[in-house]
């Protein structure tokens, strides 16, 4: 494949290109972009101009082939490499040092040095393609925040989602064209938006204030068990949080949550690092539904539902690095295949209340190591005039870390024998 020179173009057009990026376009056989960055080229550019076609990512591969012996240029808003086509070309195949990429500042650069906020102390959300419910996870009072728009009625939707999520009060403020001639300033409140769509290449700057009452979500594990819709299968906050502190989470790393009840333990997972992935598994169809309004109402709605009886329906999935049980231990062949499916350094934890399910988690602590613990949480409750403690069912707790030699597959046989 030949090189591919990928150019960021801001809303100030060709005048705002650099030399560089001037000279690419017009030794260019070919150019690929949307067609409002085709747009601004001037005639001089006598490449063929070609327009993403939509969905965009699935016709990378064969465009990219098509003009694998021209000189190609590739059109970008911006910084191609934040939130751009560059991680595109990459994803779909392209050779990371076959990009040659020309920059134009971000339009998070551009907004951080209109509203004189440090680029570093910014927090960036985008929904160009992605749920609008993921903004909730970056709402804390005082932050300030970066939405990047999917188009002209994303302020409105911005405004209605901070409002309902208790956030009202926030100051929002449209940038729009940041850098070119057309640039433009629109500001309101959330609660009180009534500002008509403006134009579609916009970024939001949310002052983040909370009105009385609003819900708080700490950045730690073990959320209020309140904040999850439930309909008693739920991992109790105390517990969940010491579950999340074996599973370790982090970043970019994959979990499968098994017997997912209300969602808790993967949605505590996302929660931890923006590039963490986690499935979620669960047999009831009712329980699968409420795990996808949880997610979405907490931040997450990335978190993947899988609806089936494990361990049939872990077959396609992806090798996870953690693995949560939260039910169905005695399933036939359920621990055996998680831990095969494991990859090595993973960890599994599986919890249980039930002697059946302890018996089997003991005979797998006793081949395989790791750390069996009893968590017990007791609650203080009214006892006539005085108090007492209030005992909730003790839970017994699996962890191990899957080594990578074959004594941990042997030690995974020979339990898999005994249970049977």
């Amino acid at each position: 494949m030949s090189a591919i020179t990928v150019v960021g173009v801001g809303a100030d057009g060709w005048p705002g290109l650099s030399a560089a990026a001037r000279e690419s376009l017009l030794a260019a056989e070919a150019v690929l972009g949307g067609a409002r960055q085709l747009a601004l080229l001037p005639d001089e550019v006598t490449a063929d101009r070609v327009s993403w076609p939509s969905p965009l990512r699935p016709s990378v591969p064969g465009l990219l082939a098509r003009f694998a012996q021209r000189r190609l240029v590739v059109l970008a808003s911006g910084d191609p490499m934040f939130y751009g086509i560059g991680r595109t070309l990459i994803e779909c195949g392209a050779p990371a040092d076959s990009l040659r990429v020309l920059p134009h500042p971000s339009s998070v650069s551009l907004a951080c040095a209109r509203l004189g906020w440090p680029v570093e102390e910014t927090e960036v959300v985008t929904l160009v393609g992605r749920a609008p419910e993921s903004l909730h996870a970056a709402l804390y009072p005082g932050r300030r925040l970066l939405v990047l728009s999917a188009n002209a009625s994303t302020p409105a939707l911005v405004a209605k989602l901070l409002t309902e999520r208790g956030f009202g009060p926030s100051r929002i403020r449209v940038l729009e064209q940041l850098g070119g001639p057309a640039e433009a300033l629109r500001e309101g409140v959330a609660d009180g938006w009534s500002l008509a769509p403006g134009d579609p290449l916009n970024v939001l700057a949310v002052d983040c204030a909370a009105a009385p009452g609003a819900p708080r979500q700490q950045l730690t594990p073990g959320l209020r068990d309140e904040l999850f819709e439930s309909d008693g299968q739920l991992t109790k906050r105390h517990i969940r949080a010491a579950t999340l502190a074996a599973l370790g989470p982090a970043p970019g790393e994959l979990l499968w949550d098994i017997g997912g009840g209300s969602g808790s333990i993967g949605i505590e997972w996302l929660r931890a690092h923006r590039s963490c992935r986690a499935v979620s598994v669960e047999r009831d169809p009712v329980r699968a539904g409420r795990i996808v309004r949880n997610a979405a109402a907490l931040g997450v709605p990335r978190l993947r539902v899988v609806h089936g009886a494990a361990p049939a329906a872990l077959a396609e999935l992806d090798v996870p690095d953690a693995v949560f049980i939260g039910g169905g231990l005695t399933a036939p062949g359920l621990l055996e295949a998680c831990w095969a499916a494991l990859r090595p350094g993973g960890r599994l934890v599986a919890n249980t209340v039930t002697l059946e399910s302890e018996a089997l988690l003991t005979q797998w602590y006793r081949r395989c190591g790791g750390e069996l613990v009893k968590l017990s949480v007791a609650h203080a409750v009214p006892v006539g005039g005085f108090t007492g403690w209030r005992q909730a069912m003790p839970v017994t707790q699996w962890s191990v870390v899957k080594g990578g030699g074959a004594g941990a597959s042997g030690a995974a046989e020979e339990v898999g024998g005994a249970a049977k």
